[in-house]
């Protein structure tokens, strides 16, 4: 009767904490869908000037406007797109109208397109997104100089390669002088949202285990019997 009881107990109590764990995941699936719809809202919103002194924090995804020319100088980070394959982000130096250097992100160049793509140069009016891509790690390997091709977006790196601000506009719209980048503008699509998985898990291990407690109280019972 004593291992009937504890096994009793034991099983309840193990599906109420896997219970409440998939509960709070489903709280917190909530909470992560209105962040994403307040920062799908900000990234959507009408461009304003660019920040004087952006920080990293206040003016995440911010939607910004400025004029002034691009100079030639830009970097290609290698990358891949699903359905296109291998290819090439171009991130150029930008001069604005008010002598600020910044960079931008051009968008997405396939690979057998880049050797005939001339760099950008001259006048032009940017829309876009400030952006702190977070892509380098131990296993980022470093910038391939020969080459001309870089491995991840490194804000700091980019902008001292470049002669620039440590500021990264990435771009809503197409350049219409070269057709051959398409734009990877910003949206919530890479911000992860594992919460109903986690949530599915948890109440996955819940079912098992009143499963297994059903199955032991079973035999015990059968023991006794």
């Amino acid at each position: 009767m004593v291992r009937l009881i504890g096994a009793i107990v034991i099983g309840v109590v193990g599906c109420a904490v896997l219970v409440a764990l998939g509960l709070w995941q489903v709280q917190r699936l909530e909470w992560k869908g209105r962040i994403l719809s307040d920062i799908a809202a900000r990234i959507e919103a009408p461009p304003a000037p660019l920040p004087a002194r952006p920080d990293a924090e206040a003016d995440r995804y911010l939607p910004v406007a400025v004029e002034g020319a691009f100079d030639g100088a830009a970097l290609a980070i290698l990358i891949s797109v699903k359905g296109e394959g291998p290819g090439f982000r171009l991130v150029a130096a930008f001069e604005t109208a008010q002598g600020r250097r910044v960079l931008v992100d051009r968008g997405f160049i396939p690979e057998a397109l880049r050797a005939a793509t001339p760099p950008a140069t001259g006048p032009a009016r940017i829309e876009g997104n400030l952006h702190w891509p977070d892509e380098v790690d131990s296993y980022t390997p470093p910038p391939d100089a020969a080459r001309g091709i870089w491995f991840a977006r490194d804000l700091p790196a980019m902008a001292e390669a470049l002669g620039t601000e440590p500021v990264l506009i990435i771009a809503r719209r197409a350049d219409p002088a070269d057709a051959a980048v398409r734009p990877l503008p910003l949206d919530t699509a890479t911000i992860p949202n594992n919460h109903l998985q986690y949530a599915i898990t948890w109440f996955s291990l819940a079912a098992v285990w009143a499963g297994m407690t059903a199955l032991f109280v079973w035999r015990i019972r059968r023991r006794t019997a």
